[in-house]
């Protein structure tokens, strides 16, 4: 039976890495991009977070009023702003770091968390310590690629996936496990696998394998 999800992201490039990990499955999306919230969460000293919140439960409000099966989040930022006590959605609402930071709890040895936006970093880390507290301590490092994100917003993705698998060519002997912790750095953290046989771990992986247990999603093979 055929999925609708409508998904939610902060930038256009988002909607080809979804796409493509569910290319397999009986998916009909509905995507929604705004740009907007994450720029001025990013740049904007002054914007009000009470502000912030409220746009973000419009966004999912909208989404919820298509008839759709779910909602996928892809932008930690609007995960961190939205507040589901004040959502009351018949349908579930997928965040796309969830499964990630589960897949970071299994391990006990120390770990390296890149990022290229720092405005992500606090939100995301927040919410990863509060995730981890029913494991333990989860050793990790948080390491932000300067510059980067940038590149991505103004559209140069080759330099951006470049600019991150050369940051990552520093740690080839690096004996601490390495994730990417946005969806926007996946295509490089894939592309330095290949070039290296290094595992780095990305929220998207985790991601396909929780959303095909959670919502039952059905192979267009019908296999």
């Amino acid at each position: 039976m055929k999925k609708k999800i409508g998904c939610l992201h902060a930038h256009y490039t988002n909607i080809e890495y979804i796409e493509n990990a569910f290319s397999k499955f009986n998916i009909e999306w509905l995507h929604f991009v705004d740009p907007g919230l994450m720029q001025r969460v990013s740049t904007d000293e002054n914007i009000n977070y009470s502000d912030a919140q409220k746009k973000v439960k419009q966004q999912v409000e909208w989404i919820a009023e298509c008839k759709v099966d779910a909602i996928l989040i892809t932008c930690t930022n609007y995960i961190a702003l939205l507040n589901e006590e004040q959502l009351s959605l018949p349908m579930p609402i997928i965040k796309i770091d969830e499964p990630y930071f589960e897949q970071i709890c299994q391990f006990q040895q120390p770990q390296m968390i890149l990022f290229t936006n720092p405005a992500t970093v606090e939100g995301t880390v927040k919410r990863l310590t509060a995730h981890a507290e029913k494991y333990g301590t989860v050793d990790f490092e948080v390491i932000i690629i300067d510059d980067a994100f940038e590149l991505i917003m103004q559209g140069l993705g080759e330099r951006y996936n470049q600019e991150i698998m050369n940051y990552l060519s520093q740690f080839k002997n690096e004996n601490r496990r390495l994730s990417v912790a946005q969806l926007s750095m996946v295509e490089a953290a894939r592309r330095y696998e290949l070039q290296t046989g290094q595992t780095v771990l990305n929220p998207l992986h985790a991601l396909v394998d929780s959303m095909i247990d959670q919502l039952e999603l059905s192979s267009l093979s019908g296999v």
